[in-house]
C-alpha cells in the first residue's frame, strides 16, 4: 500500500458546501470510533488538481449505525449500505466498507458482505485511479492498488482482473472510455483487450444508463477521443450503428476538404466546448442522414439528408430513452443546420422567423462547428450574428397587428383559413410593408373575401 499527502487544490465554490459537509460527516464518524475516508473520483480529482464534483465517504460503520449518527438521512441503497446525508442543498453519500458477491446480471451484485477493512472495499471498485482513499483530517492517501502510480503515468487500469471487473458491471466498458477521454489517459493494454473482447456486452445495460454515459462522453471533454475509442473498441457499431455508418462515406471535396462524413463529425466533436446535451447530440447526429442518402450525380449529393437525419436522430434518442423535450431540441437543430446556407437570400420575414427560433444560440453554435469542421467559411454565422445585433426583440417578434378577434369583428367567419391570413399579415409586418392595425385590416379586406 502506498501512502501520501495532498497539497492545496483550488476548490470549486459551488461545491464548498458539499466539501464542508463531507468533512463534518468524517469528523463525526471518527469521533464515534469509526474509520472515515473520502473515496473514489473525488480523491482522484483532488490529486489531479481538479475540483471534485461530489464527495463520497467510505466507513466501517454499518448502515444502521449511520442512520443513528445522522438522523433524517435517507438510504440510497440500503441493500448495499449506502446512506445519503443532506444539509440544505449539500449532500454526501456515505457507504459502509463492503465486498461484493457474484454479479448475476452484469450490473450489480446479488448480495454484499460488509467489511471492517478498507482494502476489501477498494478491491471491488472499477479502476485503480478510482480506488484511492483519503483521510480528510490529515490529507493522507491510502493506495492499495497502485492508483497513484497510474495517475502519474496517466494510465487507466482495471483493478485486478479486467475481465472480471467488466463482467461484474458491463457499464464499466463505457466508463473506461469516458475516463480515458476526459482525463487524456491511455488505457492499459490488458484492460483495453478486455474491452475489445466484449463490446456487445454493453447491450445488456439499461438504455438510460448507456445514454447518460454517452452524454457524459460528449459533454465532459475529450468527445472526439471518446468516440474514436468507442469506434476502435467495437462499441460504436453495437450502440450507434447509424453513426458508425458514416465511416468511409465520401463528401464533395469542394465543400468538405477534410474527408468523409466520419472525419467531419469527429472535427465537430473535437471543437465542442461547454456544450449542452442537446447541442452535443446534434453535433454528433447532424449528418447522420448522409450515409442513407448518398448518391453520385454531377457530384456527390445527399439530397434530403437533413430530413433523414431528423428521422434517425429521433430513432436513436428514443432507443436511448431520451426525454421528449431533448429529442425535440435535437430534431430542431438537425432539421435547421442546412438553412444557414440560404440566410443571405432569405426574405426579411423568413430570416426574422429563422433568427427568433427557441435556443437560436445553439443553432448558431452548431453552424459554427459545422463550418470549422469543413471549409472554415463562417460567412453565414457572421451574417446571422450581425443581423441579430441589428434587430432587437421588437423587430424579430413584434406584437401582431391583428388577432382572430379582429377578423371576427370585421365580419370574417372563424375557420381554418384564419391561421393563413394572420401569418400573411405577420409576413407583411416583418417585411415592413404594414405598420398599423388599420393598414393591416385594409390589406386583409383587399385580399380575402368576407365569408
Amino acid at each position: 500500500m502506498r501512502q501520501g499527502t495532498i497539497g492545496s487544490v483550488e476548490r470549486n465554490p459551488t461545491n464548498l458546501d458539499s466539501e464542508r459537509l463531507a468533512r463534518s460527516v468524517a469528523s463525526r464518524l471518527r469521533a464515534a470510533g469509526h474509520h472515515a475516508y473520502l473515496v473514489g473520483g473525488s480523491v482522484r480529482d483532488l490529486l489531479l488538481g481538479v475540483p471534485p464534483k461530489d464527495f463520497d465517504i467510505s466507513t466501517d460503520a454499518r448502515p444502521e449505525r449511520l442512520l443513528n449518527l445522522f438522523p433524517g438521512s435517507g438510504t440510497v441503497g440500503a441493500h448495499f449500505g449506502v446512506v445519503l446525508v443532506r444539509d440544505g442543498a449539500a449532500q454526501v453519500e456515505v457507504a459502509t466498507f463492503r465486498s461484493d458477491r457474484e454479479y448475476a446480471d452484469g450490473r450489480r451484485p446479488t448480495s454484499v458482505d460488509f467489511q471492517i477493512d478498507p482494502r476489501a472495499d477498494v478491491l471491488r471498485r472499477d479502476f485503480t485511479i478510482n480506488g484511492l482513499m483519503m483521510d480528510l483530517e490529515t490529507g493522507q492517501v491510502l493506495d492499495f492498488v497502485e492508483g497513484r502510480r497510474d495517475l502519474e503515468s496517466r494510465t487507466l487500469r482495471a483493478i485486478g482482473d479486467p475481465e472480471a471487473r467488466f463482467a461484474e458491471d458491463h457499464l464499466r466498458l463505457l466508463r473506461a472510455v469516458r475516463f480515458a477521454a476526459r482525463l487524456g489517459f491511455q488505457i492499459d493494454p490488458e484492460t483495453w483487450r478486455a474491452i475489445e473482447r466484449h463490446p456487445a456486452s454493453i447491450l445488456t445495460v439499461a438504455p438510460e444508463r448507456v445514454r447518460d454515459e454517452l452524454e457524459r462522453i460528449l459533454t465532459q471533454g475529450g468527445a472526439r477521443r471518446g468516440f474514436e475509442l468507442l469506434d476502435a473498441s467495437g462499441m460504436l457499431a453495437v450502440l450507434l450503428p447509424e453513426v458508425a455508418a458514416m465511416k468511409g462515406v465520401a463528401q464533395p471535396p469542394e465543400f468538405h476538404p477534410e474527408g468523409d462524413v466520419w472525419t467531419h463529425t469527429l472535427l465537430l466533436l473535437e471543437n465542442l466546448k461547454d456544450a449542452s446535451p442537446a447541442l452535443a447530440w446534434a453535433a454528433l447526429l447532424h449528418d447522420v442522414g448522409k450515409p442513407p442518402t448518398f448518391r453520385v450525380a454531377d457530384r456527390i449529393r445527399f439530397d434530403g439528408h437533413a430530413e433523414e437525419g431528423v428521422r434517425l436522430a429521433r430513432v436513436i434518442l428514443a432507443r436511448l430513452r431520451a426525454s421528449r423535450d431533448q429529442i425535440e431540441q435535437v430534431e430542431a437543430l438537425v432539421a435547421n443546420h442546412m438553412r444557414f446556407l440560404d440566410v443571405g437570400r432569405m426574405k426579411q420575414s423568413t430570416l426574422k422567423r429563422f433568427l427568433r427560433q427557441p435556443n437560436f444560440d445553439q443553432h448558431l453554435e452548431l453552424h459554427r462547428l459545422d463550418c470549422l469542421g469543413s471549409n472554415g467559411h463562417l460567412d453565414g454565422w457572421e451574417f446571422c450574428r450581425r443581423r441579430l445585433a441589428e434587430l432587437g426583440t421588437e423587430q424579430l417578434k413584434p406584437k401582431r397587428l391583428l388577432t382572430g378577434a379582429d377578423l371576427i369583428a370585421a365580419g370574417y367567419a372563424p375557420g381554418p383559413r384564419f391561421a393563413g391570413i394572420l401569418d400573411a399579415v405577420e409576413d407583411a409586418q416583418l417585411e415592413g410593408r404594414l405598420v398599423t392595425a388599420a393598414e393591416a385590416l385594409e390589406w386583409v379586406k383587399q385580399r380575402y373575401l368576407v365569408a
